[in-house]
């Protein structure tokens, strides 16, 4: 496992890093670090742009808006797990919450999808985005996943590649044992990507479906068991919140399929 910094705070930036490189910090950020933490120039901070590692920095005063200079990179960008995380929309501190926990399970894709029982039809992207970034700040993730836009569950399916292993969590399965059946769906190591130094290893592309509280309806299930390179899991003997379940779901792949290995 890699050591961590966790005493520096931690900043997502968009702007190339490198060397010498200086970046002028949004309005929020200069606002933390100035009047929050209370820092100021030589100060220490961590920032990471999801393309160039992570990088020590310095703070560095730029008129009436602070700054930071890059110095030195602490870590190399890694690739971001191939993990998409389809979940129904929940309201509010509900849903920032489930998209703060998928960031720090390792999703590389959020995306939204619209079922027949599903509540809440419209999501707020911007503090979908906002919540993903602060998560990737505070957890030493260097990769903050997209978020796309909603769309129903049928055109997500359209849109699946046929190689993509769907988790599909359904409190009506009939599974007992969900980490067997993850296991059973587990390619052969000749089946599996070579990495970059020529040995097979790397992890199939996985995607994990959650559906809404008032769970999918017979038609919707009927179509998702018609799909190739599909597992049905029931999540345990007790019903699960949609928030919940999401944590439970995302564990349980990354354990048996993921990064956890």
């Amino acid at each position: 496992m890699p050591r961590y910094e966790f005493r520096s705070p931690r900043l997502f930036v968009p702007d190339p890093l490198t060397a010498g490189s200086r970046i002028a910090l949004a309005q929020p950020q200069d606002h933390y670090l100035r009047h929050v933490l209370r820092l100021g120039p030589g100060d220490a901070v961590l920032a990471f742009n999801g393309r160039d590692g992570e990088w020590r920095a310095a703070i560095a005063a730029n008129g009436k808006r602070a700054a930071i200079e890059a110095r030195e990179q602490t870590r190399p960008q890694t690739e971001a797990n191939d993990l998409h995380y389809l979940f129904a929309p929940l309201k509010h501190e509900r849903l920032d919450y489930m998209v703060q926990k998928a960031v720090e399970m390792g999703a590389s894709l959020l995306q939204p999808v619209l079922t027949r029982h599903t509540q809440v039809k419209r999501v707020n992207r911007e503090r979908m985005h906002a919540n993903a970034i602060e998560a990737a700040e505070q957890c030493g993730v260097l990769s903050v996943p997209e978020v796309a836009e909603p769309v129903s569950l049928g055109l997500a399916l359209a849109a699946r590649e046929p190689e993509r292993l769907l988790v599909f969590c359904d409190e009506d399965a009939e599974v007992r044992d969900p980490v067997a059946a993850l296991a059973a769906a587990r390619p052969r190591p000749s089946a599996l990507v070579p990495l970059q130094g020529g040995a097979p290893g790397a992890r199939p592309p996985m995607a994990v479906l959650i559906g809404p509280e008032g769970g999918f309806a017979e038609e919707e299930r009927a179509a998702l068991l018609k799909l190739p390179n599909v597992v049905r899991l029931a999540l345990g003997p007790r019903i699960l919140r949609a928030d919940t379940a999401a944590v439970a779901a995302l564990s349980l792949v990354q354990a048996v399929l993921g990064d956890w290995r």
